[in-house]
């Protein structure tokens, strides 16, 4: 039986994105069967792995609006074992359209109950925000990542996304477990960056993933190639970084 884990911050530049299709990305090299589900309404997950978002026509919009089953909007990609619900613009129209539904927030979790049999792990990459969309993530999810950036606003926010993720658990989801926080973005020529990694350590300990993302021009330069960096460049610092976190995540 598979894993679901959302990938969460309402801050948006944290690193959710290139961490959702890299960490897929490296899960797959490592010979598990993954599935990528963009939540989020810029679609940049799905931009990132080559689909160009202009020709979805069937995706998490669907999903949850619940017109389409989920087999129905799962598409290959070009890297190993990694499959992906796209996301389309349309999305951003989905809190409107869900506000009157009952059970609104579990939309997601009702349309992916079956996924876990066919695939190891199914991670979705959650909108930029506390809405509806993220929500729908939480309450389908197993556990959730949380990326922290490496830098000076850095637990800021922070405080409410652990509040919500307690309420989804009070509310919804009580199995619903915190994976870990990942520091991302991160310079080791920077006092401002190990200030921020010995805060972080300080205040959650054993909760930190002990891999960083540390900052990387080719992690910066692959997306707009439609490539996982692992694809990009598999001798990167962002490749090795992710294959590590993926082996984290596999051996926890």
């Amino acid at each position: 039986m598979g894993k679901i884990i959302a990938i969460a911050n309402q801050k948006g530049g944290v690193g959710k994105t290139t961490t959702a299709v890299n960490l897929a990305a490296a899960l797959g090299v490592l010979e598990k069967k993954v599935l990528l589900i963009d939540a989020d309404p810029q679609a940049n997950a799905t931009s990132g792995l080559g689909i160009d978002v202009e020709t979805v026509e069937v995706g998490t919009y669907q999903l949850l609006e619940h017109t389409s089953k989920a087999n129905e909007a799962i598409i290959e990609t070009d890297s190993p074992n990694l499959d992906l619900i796209p996301a389309h613009i349309d999305l951003v129209a989905i809190e409107l359209e869900l506000v009157d539904q009952d059970n609104r927030e579990l939309m997601l979790k009702q349309a992916t109950r079956n996924l876990k049999e066919n695939y190891d792990y199914v991670i979705i990459d959650c909108a930029p925000s506390l809405g509806l969309l993220t929500l729908n993530a939480l309450a389908a999810a197993d556990s959730v990542i949380i990326p922290i950036q490496c830098e000076y606003f850095a637990l800021e926010g922070l405080g409410k996304l652990l509040n919500t993720i307690k309420s989804v658990q009070k509310v919804h989801h009580k199995d619903l477990l915190i994976e870990g926080l990942l520091l991302t973005m991160y310079d080791s020529r920077l006092r401002l960056s190990n200030q921020v990694v010995d805060e972080v350590k300080k205040h959650f300990s054993d909760m930190v993933f002990d891999t960083i993302i540390q900052r990387n021009v080719r992690l910066s330069e692959a997306p707009s190639y439609g490539e996982s960096i692992i694809k990009y460049d598999a001798a990167s610092k962002g490749a090795n970084n992710y294959l590590s976190l993926a082996e984290e995540l596999i051996n926890a």
